[in-house]
């Protein structure tokens, strides 16, 4: 793992400048908290760039990414860059967040239940470390699907000292169904995973399947992806390089599709459809969405950021189903009993 240089630390790599302190990112270079920081500063700037280009190729003079930089009192701060009413994307957002300070008792309480093999004490707060990038795209065109995506990192101070983890994820949410650009997106996930562990796409794509599900629905929010949490194996350098493989398959897993699909003609029904599916989305994100629990009980928590998941339009159409053996039912099926899309050795 190669400590930070001061090259790395030009601000114009990043959409703003770090969070923390130059200076004081220079001072403990080998540090996991200062490298996961310019991480996803890096990260951050890639995504944007990559998605303004559809932007400032349907409309030269429209909406880009404004990137609202924030403090958080208690400690720490973050970048929130939203790009909204564009003619590609109706709002896309892509968050950093570099936090630290003491969680409340709720918070703590939750974070017991996320992970359960950590020995916390729940009577008291809990000092913590907690960075990490979250995007979640909504275009306009159905034809391309949504796309979220989040990596972290955490350090909390346990009974037993220090204790670190990594998680995230990627997912696609679908409005057509389109299996060559289910394959595509879960070959780069695969292939990220596979340089690591043979093993970790089949896990990941399963916990993906089991977590991302609306019980009320009985249904699935998308069509996967990979997700995991409690990633602290084998060792801190091993655990990054993975989640470094991840967040890089992001643009080649999902900006084909967009590229393929976004001059794409499309029908108002078309146009139903993906706003009811956003509803759907949207039950996900307030009701079962661990994050945005945990958003809700951090102190000085900025709600703004949180709910940037969030679509600018959705609808709620009370009983609706798809018309039987319409392209609609079937994305429907395989949302109820997720697929493989890649042959699992």
């Amino acid at each position: 793992m190669k400590p930070l240089e001061s090259s790395q630390l030009d601000n114009r790599l990043f959409m703003a400048g770090p969070i923390t302190e130059s200076s004081v990112l220079l001072s403990k270079p080998s540090d996991m908290k200062h490298i996961f920081e310019v991480f996803i500063l890096r990260h951050q700037k890639k995504f944007c760039d990559a998605l303004e280009y559809f932007e400032k190729q349907a409309d030269p003079m429209g909406p880009r990414f404004i990137s609202d930089k924030w403090q958080r009192s208690e400690g720490g701060g973050g970048i929130s860059c939203v790009l909204q009413d564009g003619k590609v994307f109706e709002k896309a957002g892509v968050n950093i967040s570099v936090v630290h300070g003491s969680l409340s008792k709720n918070a703590v309480v939750q974070m017991k239940k996320q992970h359960t093999n950590l020995e916390l004490d729940e009577s008291s707060s809990l000092p913590f470390f907690a960075a990490g990038i979250s995007s979640v795209i909504h275009p306009r065109n159905p034809h391309v699907p949504t796309v979220h995506f989040n990596y972290r990192y955490f350090e909390v101070k346990g009974k037993k000292g220090p204790e670190w983890w990594f998680g995230g994820g990627t997912d696609l949410t679908p409005y057509k169904y389109n299996e060559e650009d289910f394959v595509h997106f879960h070959r780069h996930l695969k292939e990220a995973c596979d340089s690591h562990d043979i093993n970790y796409y089949r896990l990941f794509k399963r916990e993906c399947d089991s977590y991302f599900v609306i019980p009320h629905r009985k249904e699935r929010r998308g069509v996967g992806g990979i997700f995991f949490d409690d990633l602290n194996k084998p060792d801190l350098e091993s655990a990054f390089q993975f989640i470094s493989s991840c967040a890089a398959a992001v643009i080649p897993c999902y900006i084909p599709l967009v590229e393929k699909h976004y001059t794409n003609n499309y029908t108002e029904d078309d146009r139903r459809w993906q706003m009811i599916r956003r509803g759907r989305y949207v039950e996900f994100n307030l009701v079962y969405d661990r994050g945005t629990k945990f958003g809700f009980n951090t102190p000085g928590a900025r709600i703004e950021s949180i709910l940037m998941s969030l679509p600018l339009e959705a609808r709620w159409e009370y009983q609706h189903q798809p018309e039987a053996e319409s392209e609609e039912q079937k994305l429907l099926e395989v949302l109820r009993t997720p697929k493989d899309w890649i042959p699992l050795e």
